[in-house]
């Protein structure tokens, strides 16, 4: 089966728990941003990462049945506060 490789982007409390700001992702042809959210999930800490995620791919923010294709960049963004 061929894969992809792509770079997840860590931020805030996600990269706090993950030790890291980024990290190398691999995972089946045609997966999806919910795929790569599955195997952070199989990672140590990524029990912790909330139910809910805001995802981006290559800047821009996208739903979780997003397709992703080799050398994207997956950003998982904490919660936004503000006013």
């Amino acid at each position: 089966m061929t894969s992809l490789e792509l770079r997840v982007l860590l931020f805030g409390r996600y990269a706090e728990l993950f030790g890291t700001e980024s990290l190398p992702l691999r995972l089946a042809q045609g997966a999806t941003v919910a795929d790569a959210v599955k195997a952070l999930r199989e990672q140590p800490a990524g029990n912790l990462l909330p139910r809910q995620l805001l995802c981006a791919v290559n800047l821009r923010q996208v739903a979780p049945d997003h397709p992703l294709a080799p050398g994207d960049e997956l950003a998982l963004l904490p919660p936004l506060a503000g006013g």
